[in-house]
């Protein structure tokens, strides 16, 4: 297991989940891509991607600081062409935001390593079932994500 610096804990500590919500969706299909009816044996391929855009600490009136954490994932189905970027067939992406109470003050560089290395943790879960239902919604091929799945920073 991976060694939690000094800030990384304080940052854990003093932050409690308060909320979790999707702010914004993007989700589309090429007009010539019918995945209903797409041949199973074509070389198709799903990317993911996830990125911590940002994050920010609002006063809140009468109840001390928030944390706001603002990532975005996705996944998107293509088809590899040799030489050249790939042909997207399809995507699915999510913007989502993490709300934390902040219970005691914290440094910048606490707050952005909480950010970068936690805040994905409890975002995840949300995603994860929000990817599926669009699968089957847009009639998608699968795509069974892990509980967990991060990059070691």
């Amino acid at each position: 297991m991976a060694k939690v610096s000094k800030s990384l804990q304080q940052a854990i500590e003093s932050l409690h989940i308060a909320d979790v919500y999707l702010k914004a969706t993007r989700a589309q299909s090429q007009d010539e891509f019918d995945p209903k009816f797409f041949d199973a044996q074509t070389e198709l391929q799903v990317q993911q991607m996830h990125v911590v855009r940002r994050s920010e600490v609002i006063q809140i009136e009468g109840d001390g600081q928030l944390l706001r954490v603002y990532i975005r994932l996705g996944a998107r189905w293509i088809m590899p062409r040799e030489g050249d970027e790939p042909e997207v067939k399809a995507f699915v992406e999510g913007d989502y935001i993490a709300e934390y109470q902040m219970v005691v003050p914290l440094e910048q560089a606490a707050i952005d390593e909480f950010a970068l290395k936690n805040a994905s943790y409890h975002v995840w879960p949300y995603w994860r079932e929000f990817l599926s239902s669009q699968c089957e919604r847009l009639r998608l091929p699968r795509v069974v994500l892990p509980t967990t799945q991060f990059s070691r920073q």
